[in-house]
């Protein structure tokens, strides 16, 4: 593919998260399509096979260990990202995720509701403070947001998890209204369940509970790359006029 082909050509992209699942495909996606990626994933032997693999096939890409859980880290990756690329033009809030620990209100560990609340909603927020101030001094760009789909319809056992995602989406139309004016677009992904390895895990040790939730993916079971291509669309100037949107990527799910 030609440079002028590219779909990413001459851009930035930090993505969190971009050490495995649906951050990495997106990395390695973003790459192929002509942008330069900072990788800003906690875990350092991840995070730095994908920079590695994204530079050996021509690309160019640099991991950043970042824990998007705390302000001072983020703030320092950040600047490393600008350090290296001079600029960000497309945001990507990739990390995140809940756990088996998640319940209904009456039973979740409040724990549990932090954790949730720390790393999804709060991991999304901090990035997007010091993410969004690079953008803007940069003239603009494309925030990527990741909701879920059970932030749009109700579910079960899964209640501080819904709760940070529900705060994703409401934050980003907020953003979308308060820096449009900056040149600065900010939208969210909301998927259902997705093939990634840690679901694919989860189908071996707890197959009823995944069995339930995709039989209402009228689809079928998502793959990274579904997730991937919406938010290569979301990154590319071929979404310039969209904004404060929630894309669900679920097979159906919220219809069924």
């Amino acid at each position: 593919m030609s440079e002028m082909n590219r779909r990413l050509a001459g851009k930035v992209a930090y993505i969190t998260g971009a050490g495995a699942g649906i951050g990495r495909t997106a990395a390695e996606l973003f790459a192929r399509e002509g942008a330069t990626i900072v990788i800003a994933e906690f875990n350092i032997d991840a995070g730095e096979a994908v920079a590695e693999a994204i530079n050996a096939s021509g690309g160019k890409a640099k991991f950043i260990r970042t824990d998007v859980t705390s302000e001072d880290n983020v703030r320092e990756s950040i600047d490393g990202a600008i350090s290296f690329a001079g600029r960000i033009d497309v945001l990507y809030n990739n990390a995140g995720g809940s756990s088996a620990i998640d319940a209904r209100v009456t039973d979740c560990p409040a724990d549990e509701f932090w954790r949730a609340i720390r790393l999804d909603l709060f991991g999304t927020w901090v990035t997007c403070k010091y993410g969004i101030a690079a953008m803007m001094r940069s003239g603009g760009g494309s925030v990527i947001n990741s909701s879920s789909v059970f932030a749009l319809v109700g579910t079960h056992g899964k209640d501080a998890y819904t709760a940070a995602k529900g705060g994703i989406s409401s934050i980003t139309r907020s953003m979308a209204v308060e820096y449009a004016a900056h040149r600065i677009r900010v939208n969210a992904l909301a998927p259902a369940v997705t093939k990634t390895n840690r679901v694919l895990g989860l189908i071996e040790t707890q197959p009823d509970i995944i069995k339930k939730t995709s039989e209402r993916q009228l689809l079928g079971l998502i793959e990274p790359n579904d997730v991937a291509m919406t938010a290569l669309f979301l990154a590319s100037d071929e979404s310039r006029t969209t904004t404060g949107q929630i894309f669900p990527v679920d097979a159906g799910f919220s219809i069924s």
